[in-house]
């Protein structure tokens, strides 16, 4: 029997290289506060209509715009949300937390115009859903995560719990969630459900991604474009008796690395009319499937190494979506990329810089004269204490040979790169932590950094930060040397790279009872020993770690060096790669580090769905000051390349459910990084 699998793809968070600038914040609101959401006011997604038949003016609603006329409200527990949901008047609901149905499989009752939007990629709905009955309309329910009802038995015949349910509804929009591992269904569109449109949503890991039909009435008009179905079975869609199903820029997707395997891809059933256009199909069994009582017409769609059935015909008119709504068709080559990047909840929706907050200030460094200052550290400076808003320090391209201190009290500091490229902003310094102050102590490790983070939503974009440090001269001191420290929450760094040989990314909290969350993205970071640690909770995402060889020209090093607490999470390395010239087995990915010899600590490293060179070893995880690193959390999954290896007792791997609690999201919690 195929096994359940539970991976967030992208961030879940697939967060994209340019980010849109978007608070984390939900759009102002305490919970239960209210305030008008008027077309004047409002963000642009709290008036957001529908395209595809969910536009279309029928049986009274002129098109589906939700709770846009209402009050909108911020929820962040399940009595909030069910109690907004449920009411007769139209409301926009953001959700800005983690809500979890109690019982598992509660679907909440939803009313007619209503808009539930997920605050970014913060609002999720574990263990249960939303069920549209017989009637209600105008509504629209996006940017959601949904997931997690799943009760242990695939293809669940006794738990009709799913995702999202209709029943009767009409003038439904669902775009941009994130649906999977549900126990029935991902999406079921009954009895008679129509005008409805399902756009740009993730779907996956499950056995039923999306039903249609369950009525002997052909009147439903069904609009799915520019979704991504993957790892799931079957329905994906299935469409019985619809008058029209217009199926258009989806991607389906078989995963040959899963244990789920597709059934069937499209299925036009019963008296179904469906047009089904620019689709990619990659390794699906019987892409396109239809009954001898259907018409399934297809235009331009790509197959790629699918097999089995793959029909068209029928005898039902030919139909045009055009002559219903406007739609403009992407390439259908260009789709899978098109959804990997662009499908699920975006930072973008549900949420807004609050009313209150001034706009960024920009401070320019220069070396030349023609900034505001010569330095980084003048222009840190200059930022006042307790800065309620974002200051920019706008660096022009140049090699600033400084120690540069972000203090705790300065928060909402960027330090960004002018040039075109990370590499023509450079802050390098040599300290190592044996190097003598002028009062002839030594700097320490944390005081050895190039540059230090100490404030709280603070940013780096765009530049290199290195330290230099010449241990081939030097044998004599301690030769560990920071480039880069964060001692705080909620740190970006986006597009830098971090240069270094031994402790090169130094990852701690302010203190050790505080949260410390650091998000790396499109990336480098470079070195040799421990040159990725610290007790932060730290994501490695689509970034490049390149290992170099020892000061005597060796290749031996260990990746990643954490202490983490044991209520914590620590080290993620997510989709990046892991190279460098350096000798093939001379690397392990990571050691189990207890300063001071603490036995209260539980470091956790896991190295995920990344390439790895032939540097790393065949046992990758490494003991380290007489701890075991079998008694902490070291664990791999799915990385591919020369230096990835199978599961053994020297190299566990994580199982498909252990994954799905090991992701992005789960590190960064209620963040969602952007930049601002």
């Amino acid at each position: 029997m195929a096994q359940h699998r539970r991976r967030r793809t992208a961030l879940a968070i697939a967060i994209p290289v340019a980010l849109t600038a978007a608070s984390a914040a939900a759009y102002g609101l305490l919970p239960g506060s209210q305030s008008r959401a008027s077309a004047a006011t409002a963000p642009a997604w709290a008036t957001a209509t529908a395209d595809g038949f969910a536009s279309v003016n029928a049986l009274g609603q002129n098109g589906t715009y939700g709770g846009r006329d209402g009050k909108t409200v911020t929820v962040k527990t399940l009595a909030d949300l069910e109690k907004y949901a449920t009411a007769s008047e139209p409301y926009v609901i953001v959700v800005a937390a983690t809500i979890t149905m109690d019982p598992v499989g509660k679907e909440i009752k939803v009313q007619s115009d209503k808009t539930i939007v997920g605050s970014g990629t913060s609002g999720q709905i574990v263990a249960g859903g939303f069920f549209l009955g017989e009637g209600v309309h105008n509504v629209i329910i996006r940017n959601l995560t949904i997931r997690d009802a799943y009760q242990g038995t695939w293809n669940d015949k006794e738990h009709d719990y799913d995702g999202i349910q209709m029943d009767g509804a009409h003038h439904v929009w669902i775009d941009h969630n994130d649906i999977r591992h549900m126990a029935d269904g991902l999406i079921d569109s009954r009895k008679d459900t129509t005008y409805l449109t399902v756009s740009w949503n993730r779907l996956s890991q499950e056995n039923k991604a999306f039903g249609i039909g369950w009525t002997d009435n052909v009147t439903s008009d069904i609009t799915i474009h520019h979704n991504w179905i993957r790892e799931t079975e079957q329905r994906n869609p299935s469409t019985d008796n619809v008058a029209h199903a217009h199926l258009y820029n989806n991607y389906l997707e078989d995963d040959p690395g899963t244990d789920i395997t597709s059934s069937y891809g499209n299925y036009s059933r019963g008296k179904t009319n469906m047009l089904l256009e620019n689709s990619y199909f990659q390794g699906v069994n019987n892409p396109v499937i239809r009954d001898s009582t259907a018409t399934l017409v297809q235009k331009g769609n790509v197959f790629s190494g699918t097999s089995g059935r793959n029909e068209s015909g029928g005898s039902g008119a030919a139909w045009d979506p055009r002559s219903y709504y406007p739609y403009t068709l992407d390439k259908a080559a260009d789709v899978p990329a098109l959804l990997k990047s662009g499908a699920g909840p975006r930072t973008s929706i549900g949420t807004t810089a609050t009313t209150t907050s001034a706009a960024a200030t920009t401070l320019t460094v220069a070396q030349d004269g023609s900034g505001q200052y010569k330095t980084v550290q003048a222009a840190v400076d200059a930022v006042p204490v307790n800065n309620p808003s974002r200051v920019v320090i706008s660096v022009k391209p140049g090699t600033y040979r400084e120690v540069v201190k972000i203090p705790a009290n300065k928060p909402h500091v960027t330090i960004q790169g002018a040039g075109s490229s990370r590499k023509d902003t450079v802050i390098v310094y040599n300290n190592a932590a044996g190097t003598k102050k002028p009062d002839g102590s030594t700097y320490g490790t944390p005081g050895s950094a190039t540059v230090s983070v100490q404030s709280d939503d603070s940013q780096l974009r765009n530049l290199t930060v290195t330290n230099d440090f010449d241990e081939a001269t030097h044998q004599d001191i301690a030769n560990q040397a920071v480039a880069l420290l964060t001692q705080a929450d909620r740190i970006f760094l986006d597009g830098v790279i971090v240069n270094g040989d031994q402790d090169t990314l130094e990852m701690e909290t302010a203190a050790a009872d505080k949260l410390g969350r650091v998000y790396i993205a499109n990336s480098y970071i470079t070195g040799n020993v421990d040159f990725i640690f610290g007790r932060a909770t730290a994501v490695v995402d689509k970034s490049v770690i390149t290992l170099k060889k020892r000061w005597d020209g060796t290749s031996a090093g260990y990746v990643t060096a954490p202490s983490t607490a044991a209520d914590r999470k620590g080290i993620l390395i997510n989709r990046s790669t892991v190279n460098g010239d350096v000798s093939a087995a001379s690397f392990y990915l990571g050691r189990s580090w207890h300063p001071g010899g603490s036995t209260t600590v539980d470091p956790q490293t896991t190295v995920r769905n990344s390439t790895l060179s032939a540097a790393i070893r065949s046992t990758p995880w490494s003991d380290m000051g007489g701890f075991s690193w079998k008694d902490d959390r070291f664990a791999e999954y799915k990385n591919t390349g020369a230096g990835s290896g199978a599961a053994s007792g020297d190299r566990p791997q994580l199982t498909d459910a252990q994954a799905a609690d090991q992701e992005v999201a789960d590190w960064l919690g209620d963040w969602t990084p952007s930049a601002s």
